[in-house]
């Protein structure tokens, strides 16, 4: 028991950031936490933490050895929690992250949907352009477009998506619509978060690094570029449906139009038996469709 009390210290330390703070989440002092977390590296035989007088960092052997046992203390307290709900009612905290217009726009009113079905769970929700280290940052889900790079987490299909290349009519008013992915050489490009823009040639996939006089990490200002007839954007169809459908905007370069731009949730393996994960993950897939523009049709 000892072993695992210095691990539970240890863990909380990282986790909360100061010894005090792990004292007060464990009702022990300061310095018992710091005889546990010292008495750990002894019986490791390494050092774990870096101390300052105002703040500890972690050594590499030390983030290796948070990240095995932070899973193991967040495998517990799931365990706790479907014994403590025979009926698996979703409880404790939701905590999810997703790309910052899409989450707005579509996720939070669909978690806010949930929480009126299970009043129990506590929900944090975060949303932001970067990626986000999921298990480092302590969030059961988070929600993620195209091709999925990380193979240790576990993925869920959500809904379909599709991006399109589009410009305005005023903007191919000076200049002819592009028919090949070469032709983008020739043309003002509203540049994103990404310098690249992906698509399919004879079902390849293909990236292209395009280049402009703008950049911004925010859709709804490529939206509004490309609507003022600033130049053509690649931008995914709940942005521009509606414009396609008035006239405002024109697609382009339809036929290389990659297929590859699903809507997943990925979240931790030890998470997939999680009530309020699973039960959120349900809601999501029989209900965000219905959200999106388009999907009825597809």
């Amino acid at each position: 028991m000892q072993r695992w009390d210095r691990i539970e210290a240890f863990v909380a330390v990282v986790r909360l950031g100061t010894f005090a703070a792990a004292a007060g989440e464990l009702s022990v002092s300061p310095s018992h936490v710091s005889r546990l977390v010292s008495q750990l590296e002894t019986q490791l035989g390494t050092a774990l933490l870096y101390r300052t007088t105002r703040q500890i960092h972690l050594t590499d052997e030390g983030r290796l050895y948070y990240h095995q046992c932070r899973q193991l203390f967040d495998g517990f307290r799931e365990a706790e929690a479907a014994l403590n709900d025979l009926q698996a009612r979703p409880r404790g905290l939701l905590s999810l992250t997703s790309a910052t217009t899409f989450g707005e726009r579509f996720i939070a009113p669909l978690v806010n949907d949930f929480l009126l079905e299970h009043p129990r769970l506590e929900v944090r929700m975060q949303f932001t352009n970067r990626q986000v280290d999921i298990i480092d940052e302590g969030f059961d889900i988070a929600i993620r477009m195209g091709r999925l790079e990380d193979s240790s987490l576990v993925a869920r299909r959500l809904c379909e998506r599709h991006e399109y290349v589009v410009g305005a009519p005023a903007y191919f008013a000076h200049i002819s619509q592009p028919h090949a992915l070469a032709e983008l050489v020739h043309h003002r490009c509203l540049v994103g978060s990404r310098d690249h823009w992906r698509f399919a040639v004879e079902g390849v996939r293909r990236e292209v690094r395009v280049r402009g006089a703008w950049q911004a990490n925010s859709g709804p200002a490529l939206l509004d570029a490309s609507l003022k007839g600033l130049g053509l954007a690649q931008l995914p169809d709940y942005y521009v449906e509606e414009h396609l459908a008035s006239g405002a905007l024109i697609s382009v370069l339809d036929a290389y139009r990659h297929a590859d731009t699903a809507v997943w949730a990925v979240f931790p393996r030890h998470r997939q038996r999680s009530p309020k994960v699973h039960r959120f993950l349900d809601h999501l897939v029989a209900n965000l469709s219905n959200r999106l523009p388009g999907q009825h049709s597809s």
